[in-house]
């Protein structure tokens, strides 16, 4: 009820227009009620998820997966490590986690879960390196000369907010291998799919817990077919609703 409040102040200012504040708040009052809270069992952190019809860069879903909160802020963020050292993550050597598409909040956690007494790393000080991928011109990527060594010879943990389709994931392994990394697995806060390229992927909440969910080509997307209107445009950031 605050946002409605808060959308009659924005809505004229001097000239009669509807001020670019307002369009904001209904966009974000219109996405909050949409939302559904999924729960996974191993956390009190939930899921938050909309239901419709979404483009991402590779593929077509019938849901927005939300990591808003989850990748930003800290007591959700240490929840979802937490999660993922205890249901997946025991017994595996991790010297170094990559963190892609917002996921740094969640990797400096999970670093620090990992680094605790009865885990495991090949580094000599035994802590564990948490870092970012840079993409070039061609987006390709690409770890610079200061970054190489924590990545060549090392056992490498990459982290992703959510696994659809597997080709982000793809790229990263690639980069990993270029570099002279090894591979452990993937970690994820949500994942449609066991494993990429036969590395398995570790996720606090899959489709056990969002069974009717659907990642697709636009070419075989059901709801294009269905003539069912794009509601937005997802990437990493977030979402554009149209």
């Amino acid at each position: 009820m605050n946002y409605i409040k808060d959308i009659f102040s924005f809505v004229r200012r001097g000239n009669g227009n509807v001020h670019s504040d307002a369009v904001d708040l209904l966009g974000r009052l219109t996405m909050e009620k949409k939302y559904t809270k999924i729960e996974a069992g191993g956390t009190t952190v939930p899921l938050k998820v909309t239901k419709g019809h979404f483009v991402t860069n590779h593929s077509h879903t019938n849901y927005y997966i939300d990591l808003t909160t989850i990748k930003s802020r800290s007591s959700e963020a240490h929840g979802i490590a937490e999660a993922l050292v205890q249901q997946f993550l025991f017994g595996t050597i991790v010297d170094t986690i990559i963190c892609n598409e917002g996921t740094e909040v969640i990797g400096a956690y999970l670093a620090d879960e990992l680094s605790k007494d009865g885990f495991l790393n090949t580094n000599a000080h035994k802590t564990i390196y948490v870092v970012t991928p840079e993409f070039n011109s061609n987006s390709q990527i690409i770890f610079r000369d200061n970054i190489r060594p924590m990545i060549s010879g090392k056992n490498v943990l990459i982290l992703f907010g959510s696994v659809s389709t597997g080709k982000s994931a793809n790229r990263v392994i690639e980069a990993v291998h270029y570099y002279g990394g090894t591979l452990t697995c993937i970690a994820s806060v949500f994942s449609a799919t066991d494993a990429v390229n036969g590395i398995p992927v570790r996720a606090v909440f899959t489709k056990k817990e969002l069974p009717d969910y659907q990642c697709t080509d636009y070419h075989d997307c059901p709801l294009c077919r269905g003539n069912v209107p794009i509601d937005g445009l997802v990437n990493a950031f977030g979402v554009s609703m149209l």
